[in-house]
C-alpha cells in the first residue's frame, strides 16, 4: 500500500525549487506517482523533504567509541572491527545519509573485504546503514599513506599487510592488487597517490606512485568498469593522477589553481573533506603531525572556493572518522563557510554524488526513483546547519529515524 509524505516545504536539489506544502507518494521502495488519496498519509509538518544525503568518503570500519589510533589496530579483529562498523553505519543513517562510499581499510584482515560484507549486511536488511559502494583494501606503496607502519609508526614486523590487504609495489602487483579488490567485490578501487597529513614520515604532498604504476591502476579498473579514487594532496601528485586518468581525488589540500584547471577541464571530480581541518580531534596526536596540521590545514582550507571558481566538479565526502561518524553535515557546513552557495553544497550532496558513483536511481525527488528522503527543520537554501538536525530518515521506502 502506497504511503504518502506531506511536509511544509520540498526540495528539488536539481533545480533549487521549494515546493510549498510538498506530498511524496512512496510505493515500496521507490518514489510513486500521485496516489490519489489512497494508502496511508504521513504528515511530518513544519519540515523540508529532501533527497538523502551521500558522503563520498567515510571508513564505517574503523572509528567510534573506545578506538585508539595506534593499539586498535593491532588489537581489534575482523569480527570486533564488524561490530564497531554496526554502530557507525547507525549513526550515519540517522544522520540523514542514506549512501556512503567506504573508503579502503589498512587494517589486517586476511585479505577479506570487510566493507563489502558490511555492504551485503546492510542490503539484506541485518542492520541498518546507509547503502554502501565498498572499495576493499586501498592500494598503498610500502611505506606510503595507509601503509600501517607509516601511519601508527609501528616498530618493523608489527601488523604487516600482504598484496591483497593493498601494500603493492611494481606494475605487475598493482594489477594483482586491483583485481583482487575486484574479485572479491569491491565497487571502486581507491589508491593512495601522495603522502598523507596524519603519516608519521614524508612529505604529505609527494608523489608515492610512479606515472606508470598510477596508469596501470586505472587501465585494470576502468577495464573491469570501475572508478578509481586517489588519496592525493600535493600539486604534482593531484597532476600526475588525473593525466592517469583517475576519476576523482581526495583531499587536494596542497594543489595549485593551474591544477584546479586542469581537474575542471578532464572532468576530475573533487570531494574535498574540508571540515576534517577543524573537526579533527589531534589533541591525543605526535607533537610532529600537530605541526604538520598547523602548517597545512589553514592551505586546504582555501581549496573548496578555488576549486568551485574553477568549475571542478565536487561531490561531499567527510573522511570519517577523521570527524565522528554521525556528525557527517558538518561537512557541509564547512563547504558553505568555505564559499560555496548553500544550493550547490546539496547538490555537492545529493545530484552530483549519485554521477560520481554513476547511480541514477538515487540523488532527486522523483518518480521512479528510489525512496531515499530525509526532513529537516526550516530551509536549508537559507540555513545549511539545519542538516545537522535531521528529524526524520526513510531509505528504501522504510522508515529508520523519526523524531518529529
Amino acid at each position: 500500500m502506497a504511503l504518502t509524505l506531506k511536509a511544509a516545504r520540498v526540495l528539488h536539489v536539481e533545480t533549487g525549487q521549494i515546493e510549498e506544502h510538498g506530498r511524496i507518494t512512496v510505493d515500496g521502495d521507490r518514489i510513486a506517482g500521485d496516489a490519489g488519496g489512497s494508502g496511508e498519509v504521513l504528515d511530518l509538518g513544519d519540515v523540508t523533504l529532501l533527497p538523502g544525503l551521500m558522503d563520498m568518503e567515510v571508513n564505517l570500519l574503523m572509528g567510534g567509541r573506545g578506538e585508539t589510533a595506534v593499539l586498535s589496530p593491532v588489537q581489534d579483529d575482523p569480527p570486533l572491527r564488524m561490530l564497531r562498523a554496526v554502530g557507525n553505519a547507525r549513526r550515519t543513517l540517522r544522520a540523514g545519509f542514506t549512501t556512503v562510499r567506504n573508503l579502503g581499510l589498512f587494517v589486517k584482515t586476511g585479505g577479506y573485504l570487510l566493507d563489502v560484507a558490511l555492504a551485503k549486511a546492510v542490503d539484506a536488511g541485518w542492520i541498518d546503514g546507509p547503502r554502501i559502494v565498498p572499495a576493499g583494501h586501498a592500494i598503498t606503496p610500502t611505506g606510503g599513506h595507509l601503509d600501517p607502519t607509516m601511519f601508527s609508526a609501528y616498530a618493523p614486523g608489527i601488523m604487516p599487510l600482504s598484496l591483497e590487504e593493498g601494500i603493492a609495489n611494481g606494475v605487475e602487483e598493482v594489477r594483482k592488487a586491483v583485481r583482487y579488490q575486484i574479485k572479491h567485490g569491491a565497487k571502486l578501487i581507491k589508491v593512495c597517490a601522495s603522502g598523507g597529513v596524519m603519516s608519521h614520515t614524508g612529505t604529505p604532498g609527494a608523489q608515492h606512485y610512479s606515472d606508470e604504476e598510477l596508469r596501470a591502476i586505472v587501465d585494470e579498473a576502468h577495464r573491469r568498469g570501475l572508478k578509481v579514487a586517489a588519496h592525493t594532496h600535493g600539486a604534482d601528485a593531484v597532476r600526475a593522477a588525473v593525466e592517469a586518468g583517475i576519476d576523482c581525488i581526495e583531499h587536494a589540500f596542497l594543489i595549485d589553481d593551474e591544477t584546479l584547471k586542469l581537474m575542471a577541464e578532464r572532468g576530475t571530480w573533487l570531494v574535498p573533506t574540508t571540515y576534517l581541518t577543524e573537526g579533527m580531534d589531534l589533541s591525543k596526536a605526535a607533537p610532529e603531525l600537530k605541526a604538520k596540521a598547523a602548517e597545512i590545514f589553514p592551505r586546504a582550507q582555501t581549496v573548496v572556493a578555488r576549486a568551485a571558481a574553477a568549475g571542478v566538479r565536487i561531490a561531499a565526502g567527510t573522511d570519517a572518522p577523521a570527524i565522528p561518524h554521525g556528525r557527517n553535515a558538518g561537512e557541509l557546513v564547512a563547504m558553505v563557510e568555505r564559499g560555496m552557495t548553500p544550493l550547490h553544497v546539496l547538490r555537492a550532496a545529493t545530484v552530483n554524488a549519485a554521477e560520481l558513483i554513476s547511480a541514477d536511481d538515487r540523488g532527486r525527488i522523483a518518480e521512479g526513483l528510489l525512496a531515499d528522503l530525509i526532513a529537516v527543520p526550516g530551509n536549508p537554501l537559507e540555513d545549511i546547519s539545519v542538516l545537522t538536525d535531521v528529524r526524520f530518515v526513510m531509505k528504501g521506502g522504510k522508515v529508520f529515524h523519526d523524531k518529529r
